[in-house]
């Protein structure tokens, strides 16, 4: 009905590209604007101002030669003021995107070993937003943030690594129950020694028998 009237509306949060017998005039913000078909004006399209996410998965190897699924977070929107290279320069956003993340996860990935990989996610993370930012801004769109949401080895390398996990956790458990046992022993050691040393002295409890005789024999003694 808009359109039979020569009226248009654009949405909240986005941008609508405006075009004169096909050829780009104005970008029409949101609200309702004046399209007089009959004099060879249209909407070429919309374009979204919100942010927008692409999860990418990349595989590569690290420099000990072990495969890994690189998994990136790519969160990104279309600049206001250059909505218009971002609606014809680009025809497929999300693809130019993931060819920049795979360029610099297998880039950097290869020069680290399985474990720095794993430690080293955000400086990969912050590369990748460096090439993407250059790269992109350029086409009209602006990276708000990267992130490093996994990294997932091979399976089978996955498996060994938990493996080496649990042996040393048995490892430090039987050192710690050995080390208790050690501090056991020693305990019992000194009792007995403690024992043995009042016994030289000829102490007992006033509660013993032989305490009571010993007594007794002093009494008569002295007496």
């Amino acid at each position: 009905m808009g359109n039979l009237v020569c009226c248009v509306q654009v949405d909240q949060s986005q941008v609508a590209m405006k075009e004169g017998f096909g050829k780009f005039e104005k970008v029409l913000q949101p609200g309702c604007h004046c399209m007089p078909w009959f004099l060879g004006k249209r909407i070429a399209g919309h374009l979204s101002l919100r942010v927008q996410q692409l999860d990418i998965k990349c595989e590569t190897k690290t420099k000990d030669n072990v495969f890994v699924n690189v998994v990136a977070s790519i969160q990104y929107r279309a600049l206001a003021d250059k909505a218009n290279d971002a609606f014809y320069k680009l025809s497929n956003t999300r693809n130019q995107i993931q060819a920049y993340v795979f360029d610099v996860i297998r880039a950097s990935v290869p020069k680290l070993n399985l474990d720095d990989t794993f430690e080293q996610k955000n400086e990969i993370a912050k590369a990748v937003e460096e090439e993407l930012e250059k790269a992109m801004s350029a086409y009209g769109y602006e990276i708000v943030q990267t992130l490093i949401t996994d990294i997932e080895p091979d399976v089978h390398v996955k498996r060994a690594m938990n493996e080496i996990n649990a042996a040393a956790r048995m490892r430090l458990a039987a050192k710690e129950k050995a080390e208790a046992e050690k501090i056991l022993q020693i305990k019992r050691a000194e009792g007995e020694a403690e024992s043995k040393y009042l016994s030289g002295f000829g102490y007992c409890s006033p509660a013993s028998s032989h305490c009571g005789w010993f007594e007794r024999q002093c009494d008569w003694i002295f007496s």
